[in-house]
């Protein structure tokens, strides 16, 4: 049985492994290294994470297969200018082998409920270029594109991979 909960104390050594997991995974993926050096590491620490357990603007939950955390997910909740809030998914990740039993969809419908409870409008979340399995996750959950974010790199320390292929517009997540 597939569930999704908050994530606790408990969770954190298990988290910050799966963290590394999508790491190894987005790297193979175009954008994935500038995605990473731009991606706020407070989190991939056990005390930055432990810390957002506890902060109200954010949630984090792990996905569970039977009695094993498979997956996790983190988003945030950010005022906008208009008063109004926004959720973010910066990271949804669940292992490989648990990917077809529902692990994903339990921790979306998670993060939905938390941004509802939260007052927000919606809830963003990005799939890198070229990711068509994270890109048909979040459609098939009833996500659409609202804003694709372009990038051309520039100079020492650019990645070329990034820009290689502008064909592929969707924009990350692992689910």
């Amino acid at each position: 049985m597939e569930a999704a909960r908050p994530a606790t104390e408990d969770d954190v050594a298990r988290v910050l492994e799966l963290t590394q997991e999508l790491r190894a995974e987005l790297a193979d993926h175009r954008g994935g290294n500038l995605w990473h050096r731009t991606h706020d590491p407070v989190e991939h620490s056990a005390p930055g994470l432990r810390s957002l357990l506890g902060y109200p603007e954010d949630c984090v939950l792990v996905g569970s297969f039977e009695t094993s955390v498979v997956g996790y997910l983190i988003a945030r909740a950010h005022t906008l200018a208009d008063g109004s809030r926004l959720a973010t998914i910066t990271e949804l990740y669940v292992e490989p082998g648990a990917r077809q039993v529902a692990v994903g969809e339990a921790l979306a419908n998670g993060a939905l409920a938390w941004a509802e409870e939260h007052g927000c409008v919606g809830v963003d979340a990005t799939a890198l270029p070229g990711d068509r399995a994270a890109k048909n996750f979040f459609e098939t959950n009833g996500f659409v594109a609202r804003s694709l974010t372009m990038h051309r790199s520039l100079g020492p320390g650019s990645d070329p991979t990034d820009a290689s292929d502008a064909s592929d517009t969707s924009a990350g997540s692992a689910e």
